[in-house]
């Protein structure tokens, strides 16, 4: 079965992907870096908006994902507070200097993170070696790994998440996103054979989520 899975930096994108058919919300903010965690006020906000799935992003700070102990403790503290507000899912990811996959601090977050299951976001494509990473983010209990292949788009890593979802052998949920459009989908789903997209849907300047571009994306999936 297919997902769609939208990018949202705010409330309006969140609304809109409901009322247009994604299957959930992976709620951010500031676009330009990249995402980074919501304020726990807007989270709420969402949350209370929402019946479809709300994932919410674990990053403390735009720029690389390597965290010193008191981001990381900020992030324990970030995924504490929103397992009360029952929220459906986490998305983070920790690399290690040489931007191999950090499986202690993973494993930890996790662990702490559960019953909620976590996607794996896309510090994947940072790494040098992707298919020991592959085998490293199931061993820390990840659901999903969000990726564009290893590539700066998907467009530039179909290759690449056709061979990840074949060594994922459905361990992990391969989730290609990064410049995802329904211009690009339905080659892709037919190439890699994945079942799980992320895009923002976002077709201007702004970062308004954008109607008919989701219900574009829905219907490719579906057919």
């Amino acid at each position: 079965m297919t997902q769609l899975e939208i990018a949202c930096f705010n409330s309006e994108s969140a609304l809109i992907a409901q009322k247009n058919g994604a299957d959930r919300v992976e709620l951010c903010a500031n676009m330009r870096q990249g995402g980074t965690t919501p304020t726990f006020e807007t989270i709420k906000h969402v949350r209370s908006q929402l019946h479809i799935d709300l994932y919410v992003m674990i990053r403390p700070r735009g720029g690389n994902f390597v965290y010193s102990n008191a981001e990381f403790e900020k992030m324990k503290n970030e995924i504490r507070a929103l397992k009360k507000i029952q929220i459906n899912g986490f998305v983070f990811g920790i690399l290690n200097k040489d931007n191999s996959i950090n499986k202690i601090q993973n494993s930890e977050l996790v662990e702490l993170a559960k019953p909620f299951p976590c996607t794996f976001h896309r510090a994947f494509d940072l790494v040098l070696n992707p298919l020991e990473a592959l085998e490293k983010i199931i061993e820390c209990d990840f659901q999903t790994i969000l990726t564009s292949g290893n590539a700066p788009n998907v467009n530039n890593g179909m290759h690449q998440l056709e061979i990840l979802v074949q060594k994922s052998n459905k361990r992990i949920n391969i989730m290609a996103g990064g410049g995802l459009r329904s211009s690009n989908l339905g080659y892709l789903k037919s190439k890699t054979k994945a079942t799980h997209f992320h895009s923002s849907a976002i077709t201007d300047d702004s970062e308004i989520a954008n109607a008919i571009e989701i219900q574009k994306l829905k219907t490719i999936l579906n057919a």
